[in-house]
C-alpha cells in the first residue's frame, strides 16, 4: 500500500484539495496567458514532470530537467520563455517570467491552506486576562498567558505556549509545542513546531567570583510575513530588541542571538548561528551551518556560503565563503594552489636555486 502511494503529490490525508480548475484559471494564478483554444480545459491537480498526467499541471525552472520535460505526460507545464520550445506537442505551455513562483501560486490554488476552525479547545488554558479574537483557533493543551493578544484568524497549535503580554497580529500560525515570550508579532507570521521565541539571551558578566547573569530586558519583534523554522531559537534582546525584518525566512535549527537585527527578506539556512548584536541588512542570504560572530554588519544582498566563519563586516553585495570567510574567487584560488602543492612529490623542487 505504501508503494502504491509513493510520490503522490498532495495526499488528501494530509492536504486540502480544491478544483478542478480551468486552464484559464490556472494561467491567471501562474501569471501567464492561457492558449485560447484550450482555455476551458479542466485540470485536477499538480504533479512533478516525471509523474504528471494529462489532467495535471507541472513546471520546469532548471535546465537540468529538460530531458524529463521532453518526456512528460503532463497536460500543462509552467516554463520560462527560453524553454517553451522544448514543451512536447499536445502539452500546453504557460510561459512566465518566474516559473517557480508561478508553480507556487498554482500549487496553492489546488492545495489551499486549511481554514481555521474558530474556537478554543476544551483542554486549552487561556488566562482570563488574555485577549483572544473570536475567529482564532486555539488547539488542545495550548496555554495563553495573561495580557497576551491573539489576533483575528490566528491558529495556535497543540501544546504551544503563548507567554503573558505576547501580541500577535492577524492570521499568525504557531506550530505545535512552540513557545513565545517577550515577543510582538506582525501579520501572517508563521512559527513552526518546536521553535523558541523570546527566551533569555546568552548574556553574563565575568567577575572574580564567576559569571553574573545580565538581565535581558529587550523583546523579539517578528515583522509581517516572517517564518521561523522548526526548532529554531530567537533570543530576546538584552538592551535593544531582537528584530526579524518583514518577509524574512529562518530555516529549521537556526540560532539568533540577542540584539540581532535582520532586515527585509533575509534568508538564514539550517544550523546557521548569528551572535549577539550583529546586523543583517536587507536581502542577505546565510548558508547552512555558517557562523557569524557578534557586533558585525552584513551589507545588503550579501551572500554567505555554507559553513562560512564570519569574523568581520561584509560589504553589500559581496559573496563570501570559507573560515575565516573571504571572497569566493579568492577562496577557490587558494584551494587550487593547495591542490597543486599537494600533488607535488616530496623533495621535488621547481628547478630554481634556493641559495
Amino acid at each position: 500500500m505504501i508503494d502504491a502511494m509513493r510520490d503522490r503529490l498532495g495526499d488528501p490525508r494530509f492536504f486540502e484539495r480544491a478544483g478542478p480548475f480551468s486552464l484559464a484559471q490556472v494561467a491567471a494564478a501562474a501569471g501567464a496567458d492561457a492558449p485560447p483554444a484550450a482555455s476551458e480545459r479542466e485540470l485536477s491537480g499538480v504533479a512533478p514532470l516525471q509523474t504528471a498526467g494529462p489532467g495535471e499541471v507541472s513546471f520546469l525552472h532548471n535546465k537540468k530537467y529538460l530531458p524529463t520535460l521532453e518526456q512528460t505526460g503532463a497536460g500543462v507545464v509552467i516554463v520560462g520563455a527560453e524553454f517553451a520550445a522544448r514543451v512536447p506537442p499536445g502539452v500546453a505551455a504557460l510561459v512566465t517570467e518566474d516559473p517557480h513562483a508561478g508553480w507556487a501560486r498554482v500549487a496553492a490554488l489546488f492545495h489551499p491552506v486549511p481554514a481555521t476552525r474558530p474556537g478554543v479547545h476544551p483542554s486549552a488554558i487561556v488566562d482570563r486576562a488574555a485577549e483572544v479574537d473570536t475567529s482564532a483557533d486555539i488547539g488542545p493543551l495550548a496555554v495563553i498567558g495573561a495580557g497576551a493578544v491573539v489576533g483575528p484568524g490566528c491558529r495556535i497549535g497543540a501544546g504551544a505556549v503563548i507567554g503573558g503580554g505576547v501580541v500577535m497580529g492577524r492570521d499568525c500560525r504557531i506550530g505545535p509545542l512552540a513557545s513565545l515570550t517577550h515577543a510582538l508579532l506582525g501579520d501572517r507570521v508563521y512559527v513552526y513546531p518546536g521553535a523558541r521565541i523570546g527566551q533569555d539571551g546568552f548574556g553574563f558578566a565575568m567577575t572574580k567570583q564567576g559569571f553574573h547573569t545580565v538581565p535581558q530586558l529587550g523583546r523579539v519583534i517578528l515583522e509581517d510575513d516572517v517564518e521561523i523554522g522548526a526548532n529554531s531559537t530567537v533570543d530576546r534582546g538584552a538592551a535593544l530588541d531582537t528584530v526579524i525584518g518583514a518577509g524574512s525566512r529562518l530555516d529549521n535549527l537556526v540560532q539568533i542571538g540577542h540584539n540581532v537585527r535582520l532586515g527585509r527578506c533575509c534568508v538564514v539556512v539550517g544550523q546557521a548561528g548569528i551572535s549577539g548584536s550583529t546586523v543583517l541588512e536587507d536581502f542577505v542570504q546565510v548558508g547552512a551551518q555558517a557562523g557569524l560572530t557578534g557586533h558585525l554588519r552584513i551589507g545588503t544582498r550579501a551572500r554567505i556560503g555554507a559553513q562560512a566563519g564570519i569574523m568581520s563586516d561584509v560589504e553589500a553585495g559581496a559573496d563570501v565563503v570559507g573560515s575565516p570567510a573571504m571572497p569566493v574567487r579568492e577562496f577557490f584560488r587558494n584551494v587550487a594552489v593547495l591542490r597543486r602543492l599537494a600533488r607535488k612529490p616530496v623533495g621535488k623542487t621547481d628547478g630554481r636555486n634556493d641559495a
